[in-house]
């Protein structure tokens, strides 16, 4: 006998919340904007909290960059560290030694970033698992040599100093004015907009596609090389804007040991507690790791062990991640589909009945 997964979940904590939220979305999100928005000017928004809360943002949108390439399209790298670099010292040397504003800085740095995503995804389209980490894992290194010995361009070890602040229309954005949390907060809102719009999309379904079988993706059509480098520079692009912001949070200076392997760590322990292929994952992955390290301080030295014993865990007893359940929301038809359902006589419906195979009374 055939069981419905949905009368099977209706009771469950999950059920009533998503769909209650799905009910009073507008609400939802007004009042998330309204306390995103409030918080600077709140007793809480001390300078510390700011940065903690200002870094928990930070890693929720270097996490949706990397879910793109890992969690979208099941492409698993162990060097984001290296786009991460790479944006943060793209950002940096175009302000201070020629002398651009931070804003085209930020937005040359992603591109820059995007390009080497590019580049890097090429020789890889045929790469996969195993293979494909330890290229990446290759890259980062890579990347950190060249920050550290092409000392004419990135000063080396010593790093760039004297970065400056953002600034408009004669506002300087830094920590104690919550102008940095604003920044990161409008990057990430934008970032997560993004990625929901490319999974609807034609490229995300392809991302998807890829991910469950790149075989079948092949059969149907699916042109599996164009979409795998379309995910690497999206992924990069996304993680080199980041990197940029980094540049001028961390007090104006930026050197190699700031985009070390284990910081790709902390990006993949991000996406795979949170949630591979969810946006809400990525700030609860963010928000759990950013603030153990605050909570458990006499901890730090083991910081990266228990990380990654956590992922260790995750992979083996809960592999979707802390969120990320399966929807039991109905699938929403675009306009045109409904519209060319109503020519043809048909009314279209929202409601999808997903059925248990193999389930026997």
């Amino acid at each position: 006998m055939k069981k419905n997964i949905g009368s099977i979940k209706k009771n469950g904590f999950l059920y009533v919340f998503e769909h209650f939220i799905d009910a009073y979305k507008p609400a939802f999100i007004l009042l998330v904007a309204v306390i995103a928005i409030a918080f600077p000017f709140t007793p809480l928004a001390s300078r510390s909290n700011q940065r903690i809360v200002t870094m928990i943002l930070l890693y929720a949108m270097l996490g949706m960059g990397l879910n793109v390439l890992t969690g979208y399209t099941g492409l698993v790298s162990l060097g984001h560290a290296g786009f991460y670099g790479i944006g943060a010292y793209c950002c940096a040397l175009l302000t201070t030694k020629l002398g651009w504003s931070f804003w085209p800085a930020l937005l040359v740095g992603g591109c820059f970033t995007a390009l080497v995503g590019f580049l890097l995804g090429l020789p890889t389209l045929r790469l996969s698992g195993t293979y494909l980490s330890i290229v990446t894992l290759g890259f980062c290194e890579i990347v950190q040599m060249i920050l550290k010995q092409w000392e004419s361009v990135t000063n080396g070890n010593y790093g760039i100093r004297n970065i400056p602040k953002p600034e408009l229309f004669g506002f300087e954005f830094k920590l104690q004015n919550g102008g940095f949390y604003f920044i990161i907060l409008v990057l990430v809102t934008l970032t997560a907009l993004a990625c929901m719009a490319i999974k609807k999309s034609k490229s995300g379904r392809a991302f998807l596609a890829i991910k469950d079988d790149e075989l079948a993706a092949t059969m149907m059509g699916i042109k599996t090389s164009r979409y795998k480098i379309l995910s690497f520079v999206i992924s990069a692009f996304i993680t080199g804007v980041a990197g940029g912001f980094y540049s001028v949070i961390n007090n104006g200076y930026i050197e190699p040991t700031n985009f070390v392997f284990n910081i790709s760590v902390l990006i993949i322990s991000v996406v795979v507690v949170g949630g591979l292929g969810t946006i809400r994952g990525m700030f609860f992955g963010a928000a759990l790791l950013q603030l153990f390290p605050q909570v458990f301080r006499f901890l730090n030295e083991w910081r990266f062990v228990i990380y990654g014993v956590l992922l260790v865990v995750m992979m083996q007893f809960r592999p979707q991640g802390a969120l990320g359940w399966q929807s039991t929301l109905p699938y929403k038809l675009s306009r045109r589909t409904r519209a060319t359902l109503k020519e043809h006589g048909i009314e279209p419906t929202d409601a999808i009945v997903v059925e248990e195979k193999g389930a026997q009374a």
